[in-house]
C-alpha cells in the first residue's frame, strides 16, 4: 500500500517523530498525520449558482409555444409508461 502526503510542513513534522521513534508502526504515523491534518476550508463553488430542477424546468416549459402546450397530454403523470415505453394506458 502507498500513502501520498502532499503537505511538506505535515510530512516534516511526522519524519521528525518517526526519526526519533515515536512512532511504532505505520498505522501510528497514519493515524497522527490524520489527526493533525488541519481540515480544508470549505472552496466555494465555481460558475453560476445552483438552482432547483423545478425552477430549470419551469424556466424551459415557459418558451414553449401555447399551441405545442395545447397538444401536450393532461394525464403524462398517472400515465407516463404509456408515453415513455408505449405500453397501453392503465385504468387510473
Amino acid at each position: 500500500m502507498t500513502i501520498e502526503i502532499h503537505r511538506p510542513e505535515l510530512e516534516a513534522l511526522l519524519m521528525e517523530r518517526m526519526k526519533a521513534g515515536a512512532f511504532e508502526n505505520v498505522e501510528d504515523v497514519i493515524m497522527q498525520a490524520l489527526e493533525t491534518a488541519p481540515v480544508p476550508e470549505p472552496r466555494p463553488a465555481a460558475g453560476p449558482p445552483r438552482r432547483h430542477i423545478s425552477e430549470i424546468v419551469r424556466e424551459n416549459m415557459s418558451r414553449v409555444p401555447a399551441e405545442i402546450m395545447a397538444t401536450m397530454p393532461t394525464d403524462g403523470a398517472s400515465q407516463h409508461d404509456h408515453y415513455i415505453y408505449g405500453w397501453p394506458k392503465r385504468d387510473v
